[in-house]
């Protein structure tokens, strides 16, 4: 079972919609078994999917009323979500005053592995959300998503200084698996993001982990969302679809190396 953390510490940087996307390729294309886990009280990952009931969410588990096996509902074949619902931001502000909140979604893994190849984990930009932390202490990689901005620098760095904090007290297993581009080509006529591109592909720790795949700007992902379907199924020949499945390819083969 691989368990994945998406994350990135400045919004909007397509981050809820790579998870979506990423396990819907998993299950569709490649027959895996995948949950998706929405920790951000925002709640877009919850909102794209196809609705479930409202008895079971993760503000359970973040109480230690629930396992996370317990809240995983399906929306979609091979496709579960434990969804977020209004109580998660109380339930996270109560998580954070717990010294042991960092191991919560370890603690919470029981009988997943014969239900599921792959969990991924989406979470809120916030530089302090303690369930963005505990995502990451219970993963072995973090994938981040990067729109090509000069801002996006310094909440790079201060990311992968948590990476490797978590990595040295909690979890020697996490690493970086890669960044990846998005609402970006090298055709775009945008000299200012091409200069960033190359800027971070020359940084000497940041270029070793940009990705070779790139996620162009599309709005068949924005009209799938809408309709709470699948680029699979909404709008198969797109680009986003092309994508996204090269970048489930890529990290895949990743997890493997």
């Amino acid at each position: 079972m691989h368990i994945l953390t998406f994350a990135n510490r400045k919004g909007g940087v397509a981050k809820s919609t790579s998870v979506w996307a990423v396990g819907h390729c998993l299950a569709h294309q490649f027959g895996k078994r995948v949950l998706l886990v929405d920790c951000d009280p925002q709640r877009n990952l919850t909102m794209c999917l196809p609705t479930v009931g409202k008895e079971r969410h993760l503000a359970q588990v973040a109480e230690g009323k629930a396992t996370l096996a317990q809240v995983m509902q399906p929306v979609g074949e091979r496709l579960w979500l434990a969804q977020a619902s209004e109580p998660l931001a109380a339930a996270e502000k109560i998580l954070g005053a717990d010294i042991a909140y960092p191991m919560l979604f370890r603690n919470n893994l029981d009988g997943l592995d014969s239900l599921v190849d792959y969990i991924i984990f989406d979470t809120s930009p916030s530089p302090n959300s303690p369930l963005a932390l505990a995502a990451m202490t219970a993963s072995t990689r973090v994938y981040v998503p990067v729109q090509p901005e000069y801002f996006a620098f310094e909440g790079l760095q201060s990311l992968l200084d948590i990476v490797e904090r978590i990595r040295k007290n909690y979890s020697p297993q996490l690493r970086v698996g890669g960044l990846f581009l998005t609402k970006y080509a090298r055709s775009y006529r945008r000299s200012l993001h091409h200069e960033f591109v190359d800027m971070m592909k020359e940084h000497e720790q940041l270029g070793p982990l940009v990705m070779q795949t790139s996620i162009r700007e599309n709005v068949a992902i924005a009209e799938a969302q809408v309709q709470r379907k699948s680029l699979y199924e909404w709008a198969p020949t797109s680009n986003a679809f092309q994508d996204y499945e090269a970048l489930t390819k890529e990290i895949m083969v990743s997890l493997s190396a």
